[in-house]
């Protein structure tokens, strides 16, 4: 399951850089797939769209740090535990119950993101 960034967060920007799979933006800034990955060309997103991975895509929030779920993988194959969550000073980066995902999937979009 991917991670969220809940209201309470202070915009402190502690969990961006610790994200290794650039998942994580500002608040308002526009993402894309390509961004912190080696990904090249056509990408399909969770929702089954493809996409030009270098498409800029609207921000999930405006006004708080917050974290794109198709490129989110929990840190699996980086870390033990989401590094988010683990810097956060106010625990609001938690799972996002929206977007359940297995141990096996969320390693296989990991090893898609950095090839």
């Amino acid at each position: 399951m991917a991670i969220k960034i809940t209201e309470e967060c202070i915009n402190c920007g502690a969990c961006e850089p610790e994200c290794p799979n650039n998942a994580i933006y500002e608040g308002g800034v526009e993402w894309a797939i390509s961004d912190g990955t080696s990904i090249k060309g056509m990408y399909t997103l969770m929702d089954g769209t493809q996409v030009d991975a270098d498409q800029r895509h609207a921000p999930v929030a405006m006004d708080i740090y917050y974290i794109t779920p198709n490129k989110c993988t929990e840190c699996q194959g980086f870390h033990e535990e989401p590094q988010c969550a683990a810097v956060c000073p106010v625990d609001c980066c938690v799972p996002d119950e929206m977007y359940v995902e297995t141990v096996d999937q969320l390693l296989a979009k990991k090893d898609k993101m950095h090839v």
